[in-house]
C-alpha cells in the first residue's frame, strides 16, 4: 500500500465527499438558459457539446420544425398533381420504393441521433450534428420526390438527386475517418446509404430527362402561361429550398459551440419560428397570386438576411480559438447558400408579380371544383 499512498494524500476525509477518483473529469453545473446543466469540455477544451445543454431547445426546434414542414407539405399539395392511375406501372414501383427505402433511413438516423443523444462520449458532438441535419435533409427528399414524380417537378428532382448525393457523399466521408469500433456500429447505415442512394439517383435522372407534360396540361397552349407556371414552381421550390437551409443552419447552431450563449440560443429559438412564418406566407403569397403578401414576404426576409451578417460575425471572432474550423466553415457555406437562394427566389417573385392575374391560379385550382 505504501507505493499507492502518495495518490491518495490528499483525498478529503469527508464521508459526503466521493473519492476524487470517482468524480466525472472536465465536469462542473453551468447556468444556461435551459437551467443548470453539466458542462463537458472537449478535447480541445475549448467547445461544449451543446445538445448535452440545450435539450428543451433542440426538442422544441424538433416540434416547429415538423408542425411548420407539415404545413407547408399540406400547402404545396394543392397544385395540381396527377392521379396515381396516371402514373406508369414502373413509375409507381419506383416510387414506392423510394418512399419506403428513405422511411427505413429515417428510421436509422432516429437511432443513430438517440444513441449519440444519450452517449457521454464528447466525441460524438459533430456526429450527433451532422445526423440531426441528416435527418431535415431526408424528411425533405421524401417531400421532394413526392412533388417531382406526382406534380413533374423537375426542380424538386434535382433538388432530391443533390441532396441524396449530399448524404452519400457525407456518408462516405463519416465512414472513412471512423476507427474500427466506429465502422462496426455504423456499417448497416453505411451501406444502406450507398446502396439505396446510387439507385435514386440513377432513376431520378432518367425522371429528370423524361418530357415534361405538366406545363401544358395547367397551361394549355398558351406560352405566356406556361413560363408562369415555370415561374411558380421555381419561385416555390425556391421557399422550399431556403425553409431547408435555414433549418439545417438552425440545426447546426444549436448543436454547436455557436450556440454557447444564451442571447444566441434566443435568436435561433426566434429565428425558427420566423422561417416557418416566411415560408407559409410566401407559399401563400405564390399560390394565391396576392401582392401584397408577395411584398410582405420580401420584408420578412431582411431580418434572416441580417442574421446571416451576424453570423459570419461571430463566426468571425471564434475563428481562431480552436484547432479544426469544420464548424465555422459549415456556418458560412450555410449562410452563402441560403443569401444564393434568396437572391434566385427575389428574381423569380419579381417576374412572377407583373403576371399575376393571367388566369393560371383558376387552371390549377380547377381539378379541386
Amino acid at each position: 500500500m505504501d507505493e499507492i499512498s502518495p495518490l491518495l494524500g490528499n483525498q478529503p476525509h469527508g464521508s459526503d465527499l466521493p473519492s476524487p477518483n470517482l468524480r466525472p473529469r472536465h465536469q462542473e453545473l453551468i447556468l444556461t438558459p435551459c437551467g443548470p446543466v453539466r458542462y463537458w469540455c472537449c478535447r480541445a477544451g475549448k467547445r461544449s457539446t451543446c445538445f448535452h445543454s440545450c435539450r428543451a431547445l433542440i426538442v422544441i426546434f424538433f416540434v416547429v420544425a415538423i408542425t411548420g414542414c407539415l404545413t407547408f407539405f399540406v400547402l404545396s399539395m394543392l397544385l395540381q398533381i396527377k392521379r396515381w392511375s396516371e402514373l406508369p406501372r414502373l413509375l409507381q414501383v419506383y416510387f414506392c420504393f423510394a418512399i419506403l427505402s428513405l422511411l427505413a433511413l429515417l428510421g436509422l438516423t432516429v437511432s443513430s441521433l438517440y444513441k449519440q443523444h444519450t452517449d457521454t462520449d464528447v466525441s460524438d458532438e459533430d456526429n450527433f450534428t451532422v445526423s440531426l441535419i441528416q435527418l431535415v435533409g431526408i424528411v425533405f427528399c421524401i417531400y421532394y420526390i413526392i412533388r417531382g414524380v406526382l406534380q413533374e417537378n423537375r426542380q424538386e428532382l434535382v433538388a432530391f438527386v443533390l441532396s441524396v448525393l449530399v448524404v452519400m457523399i457525407r456518408s462516405v466521408v463519416n465512414f472513412s475517418v471512423l476507427g474500427t469500433k466506429g465502422q462496426q456500429e455504423l456499417l448497416v447505415r453505411f451501406v444502406c446509404i450507398v446502396t439505396l442512394g446510387v439507385v435514386h439517383i440513377f432513376c431520378t435522372t432518367l425522371l429528370i430527362r423524361r418530357p415534361n407534360m405538366m406545363a401544358f396540361r395547367v397551361g394549355g397552349a398558351l406560352e405566356c402561361l406556361q413560363e408562369q407556371y415555370f415561374l411558380l414552381n421555381l419561385c416555390f421550390s425556391m421557399v422550399t429550398f431556403d425553409l431547408q437551409a435555414q433549418l439545417c443552419l438552425c440545426a447546426l447552431i444549436l448543436t454547436t459551440s455557436l450556440a454557447a450563449t444564451g442571447a444566441n440560443n434566443i435568436i435561433v429559438g426566434v429565428g425558427v419560428f420566423w422561417a416557418i412564418l416566411t415560408t407559409v406566407v410566401g407559399a401563400v403569397a405564390v399560390l394565391k397570386e396576392k401582392k401584397v403578401l408577395v411584398w410582405i414576404f420580401m420584408v420578412q426576409n431582411v431580418p434572416q438576411v441580417a442574421f446571416f451578417v451576424y453570423l459570419m460575425y461571430t463566426v468571425a471572432e471564434k475563428w481562431f480559438e480552436d484547432t479544426t474550423y469544420t464548424v465555422e466553415a459549415a456556418a458560412i457555406t450555410g449562410a452563402l447558400i441560403s443569401l444564393v437562394i434568396k437572391v434566385v427566389l427575389f428574381w423569380g417573385l419579381i417576374r412572377l408579380v407583373h403576371s399575376f392575374g393571367q388566369g393560371l391560379r383558376e387552371r390549377m385550382f380547377a381539378h379541386n371544383r
